[in-house]
């Protein structure tokens, strides 16, 4: 285990992936003199569950709380195993789809011998996602709302940009001088007031490339990619994709871009960037992450974008 801070210790999971980067982090938190709270066991790895388990004993305390951040497969599944083995409750989302035994309100405060985590929810990236603020040391865990490395994705249908963009700024305003701030992946981050301004830029920019390019005529989300893209490996070309289309969703419910199909079938090009065949994905790609983050599951027609009041093309 990594000691952080006087109360935090990081454990990271052996998952390393292009989704994931360095592995899954998994935090133990001293919350009294033999009292910890673990924040996202991580996959299922006997590996993981049983160095959060050692890291109790090392201690010579016990878990009085299992939280997790969302339910998705690098952060979720350890948490019944870690439960079997400590005794410990699982605290969760209350849209939470994975076994918990309490369901957790926006702020709310888990009080503990000597500490206090306060409990936001935080949608956006996932719709059962919460982040946990241990006040004692005014320290964010921020699950993959904000990593401590790169940017993370915003996929539909669970993904939502609205809704990412407002707990990012609520974050900001609550927390912007926050000292220290521990993301479900990559190291962690002491100005977290710059991260949040980073993370809120970021998105910004990127709407503002995708408006300019509507601004020059219809396009379909391939020949975005291609544009907006062009430097990234092309081989992330689809999770581009899904992340412009996260965009462009939110455009069209604000009344600022339309959709139409195109009368034609996607090339073959397109139809791989649109719907990826993830069953070649192979798992030490983080293939289970790639199909809960990116929304793969559902096919995605060929469409047309183009800004609100442009001329409809003559068919």
């Amino acid at each position: 285990m990594v000691t952080l801070s006087p109360r935090v210790g990081r454990l990271r999971a052996d998952n390393p992936s292009p989704m994931t980067l360095d592995g899954t982090n998994g935090y133990v938190l001293r919350v009294g003199p033999n009292s910890l709270v673990a924040i996202d066991p991580g996959p299922l790895d006997d590996r993981q569950r049983d160095a959060f388990v050692a890291a109790a004993h090392r201690e010579g305390a016990s878990y009085a709380a299992i939280l997790v951040t969302h339910g998705h497969p690098d952060h979720a599944p350890g948490a019944a195993p870690l439960a079997a083995a400590t005794g410990a409750p699982v605290f969760a989302h209350p849209a939470a789809r994975f076994a918990h035994d309490r369901a957790l309100g926006d702020d709310e405060v888990l009080r503990f011998d000597d500490a206090a985590i306060t409990v936001l929810h935080a949608p956006g990236h996932a719709p059962d996602h919460c982040i946990f603020v241990l006040e004692a040391e005014a320290a964010l865990f921020t699950g993959d709302v904000v990593a401590g490395r790169g940017f993370m994705v915003v996929a539909p249908p669970s993904g939502d940009m609205r809704a990412y963009q407002a707990t990012l700024r609520r974050l900001r305003e609550r927390y912007g001088d926050a000292q220290a701030l521990y993301g479900g992946h990559g190291p962690e981050v002491r100005d977290v007031r710059a991260k949040l301004d980073e993370y809120i830029a970021h998105r910004e920019a990127r709407e503002r490339q995708l408006v300019v390019a509507l601004a020059e005529g219809p396009v379909t989300i391939p020949a975005l990619v291609a544009r907006i893209y062009a430097d990234t490996d092309r081989r992330l070309w689809p999770a581009a994709g899904r992340q412009l289309l996260a965009y462009l969703i939110a455009l069209e419910r604000e009344g600022r871009v339309r959709a139409a199909p195109l009368a034609r079938p996607p090339t073959l090009a397109e139809a791989a960037l649109l719907n990826p065949d993830l069953s070649r994905l192979d798992e030490n790609l983080g293939a289970d992450v790639i199909r809960a983050e990116l929304g793969f599951d559902v096919a995605e027609p060929l469409l047309e974008y183009a800004l609100a009041g442009t001329p409809e093309p003559v068919s």
